[in-house]
């Protein structure tokens, strides 16, 4: 018990006698390095689309505002933006950002789509069909996600009562091959 004690202070005593990595200790205090001005920076839009895939959408609408601060406010950082909102049930918000990205990105299908789904979420389902039908024409029918809400959403314009007794699966999707599942659950 006591070697192992001993051991146990020795190894602390040591830690504290050890380098500090680089901190500054002033007063008995560590305190973290300065910043690198010539150091990398993480691209705010790939933090944000991680985190929106792990289903942090706080976190994500902070690092795309961070990358809207960097590269300005452009049609993929406005679309991202709209869709954490969305993912935060700003529907609103969501929905100016996403018709800005538009604005921005007339033939970029992920904005229409997105845009889509927040005014299928706000229950206007007849813009909403229309919308998912340009997005699914600019996309080529490429997308499965954009097939998919264009079907839902024709269903629901059909049949009113439609999601009445289904829950309905709305996919967000970004550039490239990632989507974001939206769920409404009545």
């Amino acid at each position: 018990m006591r070697i192992g004690l001993a051991a146990c202070l020795t190894t602390l005593f040591l830690a504290a006698c050890g380098d500090t990595g680089g901190h500054a200790i002033e007063d008995g205090q560590v305190y973290a390095p300065s910043l690198d001005p010539k150091g990398q920076s993480v691209d705010g839009l790939l933090v944000g689309h991680r985190l929106m895939a792990a289903g942090e959408h706080e976190l994500a609408l902070e690092a795309y505002l961070r990358a809207a601060g960097q590269d300005g406010l452009d049609g993929e950082v406005l679309t991202s933006l709209g869709s954490a909102n969305l993912a935060l049930g700003r529907l609103g918000q969501a929905e100016h950002l996403l018709r800005q990205a538009i604005k921005l990105a007339p033939d970029w299908p992920e904005a229409w789509n997105n845009l889509g789904v927040v005014l299928m979420e706000a229950g206007k389902v007849s813009e909403a069909s229309e919308v998912f039908r340009r997005a699914y024409a600019l996309d080529n029918g490429q997308s499965d996600a954009i097939r998919d809400n264009l079907r839902l959403a024709l269903a629901k314009l059909e049949n009113p009562g439609y999601s009445a007794a289904e829950q309905e699966d709305f996919q967000l999707i970004r550039e490239g091959t990632s989507t974001y599942l939206i769920q409404r659950h009545d």
